[in-house]
């Protein structure tokens, strides 16, 4: 079966600089889908932005409760499409990452590690994947592709076709993909306020997803997967 993954990042600044850090957690997520079904989900989001009259560009950053209608309209779809959308993130406690000793000092190549874990586990079965990032400036540019090789290297029986770097503004599924994991960083980090839009609207999800909290979780949970990694032990 052929998937499609849509990827995105949450806080860098956690691991970049201790000076400019304002968030325990660096997240990294993906949007997983069939792709026999991206274009249905297309069709929906676009559909949505133009009911509600969204412009521009959908960012976790931009989320107000004047287009609160819109946002549950968007929570509502990736969780009545079951497993035609599943989400998936890692979580990195930025201040026990030693970038001297694991990664040569390098922080690009630190996190593009976790990029790599945060697809590993999910890359199975005679599957066949194509990967697509939210674009950033990097100072290496063969990661992704570095990253691309190493998978096919591990995942035996599964392909992935490309990785690539897209600019999120011209892809609605990028969009999507970091609604959710502005949802999940801000559980995660707890930077919202409680009984805040955001807050409201996290734990709108939680509803829908049938969950107390949004919470790390075991490797069994397919649709709104948080990996948090312990630098010591794994899961």
């Amino acid at each position: 079966m052929k998937f499609e993954v849509y990827c995105d990042e949450s806080q860098p600044d956690a691991l970049w600089s201790k000076s400019r850090r304002h968030s325990k957690y660096l997240l990294i997520g993906g949007l997983w889908i069939p792709a026999m079904k991206r274009a249905g989900l297309k069709t929906k989001l676009n559909a949505l932005k133009k009911k509600h009259r969204y412009p521009g560009e959908l960012k976790w950053h931009k989320v107000h409760e004047g287009k609160g209608e819109f946002y549950r309209a968007l929570v509502d779809l990736f969780v009545d499409v079951g497993s035609d959308a599943r989400f998936r993130c890692v979580a990195i406690e930025a201040d026990k990452v030693n970038l001297e000793r694991f990664h040569r000092g390098d922080r690009e190549l630190g996190f593009y590690k976790f990029y790599y874990q945060m697809l590993l586990h999910w890359v199975a079965g005679n599957n066949s994947y194509r990967i697509f990032c939210d674009m950033k400036t990097n100072r290496i540019g063969n990661q992704l592709a570095e990253i691309g090789r190493i998978l096919n290297r591990v995942a035996v029986s599964a392909t992935v076709e490309s990785i690539q770097s897209l600019p999120s503004h011209e892809v609605v599924l990028l969009q999507l993909s970091d609604f959710l994991l502005g949802i999940a960083s801000t559980r995660m980090n707890g930077s919202a306020k409680p009984g805040s839009y955001k807050d409201r609207l996290a734990r709108y999800l939680e509803r829908k997803l049938r969950k107390a909290e949004l919470r790390p979780t075991g490797p069994g949970e397919s649709k709104f997967n948080i990996f948090c990694m312990d630098l010591n032990r794994g899961w």
